[in-house]
């Protein structure tokens, strides 16, 4: 997999998906980045083809080499679980309809890979995409800033990777 090329970074949600694009491995530099939002009151079946149909013109957009997003943990509350899961199917699909190649990551290996500690707080992650895109301020939203650092994870972890794979055994 390419790791100089375009992440897509993915923070699910049904409400606020956010997105970030970046471009590069080690030394990221920042494409775009923001939410997509949806209306409370519209039916769950018509928000998901409004994250769906998003999702789908970002790829055609910016031609993303890897899309990243936040693998779902069921610690969580089940509730918010379900549609959080529905989101990210969507934009999964979006993404291997595509040919986009998509890798998955707990919350607790993007901070690992962006802020170098698996339980750094919301602040801290937000001041490291800051730091690590060579940013002036946070990004915001903060779902946004969320998606940038699961590209940044992506695109930071995949040259180690691609090593490992390589490397004879």
């Amino acid at each position: 997999m390419k790791h100089d090329g375009i992440t897509l970074g993915i923070d699910p949600g049904t409400a606020r998906l956010g997105y970030g694009l970046i471009r590069g491995g080690l030394h990221p530099k920042l494409i775009d980045a923001g939410v997509i939002e949806t209306w409370p009151d519209e039916p769950m079946p018509q928000r998901l083809v409004t994250l769906y149909e998003s999702t789908v013109e970002l790829i055609a957009e910016f031609h993303p080499d890897a899309l990243a997003i936040e693998r779902l943990l069921f610690a969580q509350n089940v509730t918010t679980a379900i549609p959080v899961g529905q989101a990210r199917g969507v934009v999964i699909l979006a993404a291997a309809q595509a040919n986009v190649p998509v890798a998955e990551y707990a919350p607790s290996e993007i901070k690992y890979a962006v802020a170098g500690y698996g339980k750094a707080d919301k602040p801290q992650m937000q001041e490291m995409v800051r730091m690590i895109l060579n940013l002036s301020s946070v990004p915001k939203p903060d779902d946004a800033a969320d998606a940038l650092a699961v590209a940044i994870c992506h695109a930071q972890s995949t040259p180690f990777v691609d090593r490992i794979h390589r490397e004879p055994s």
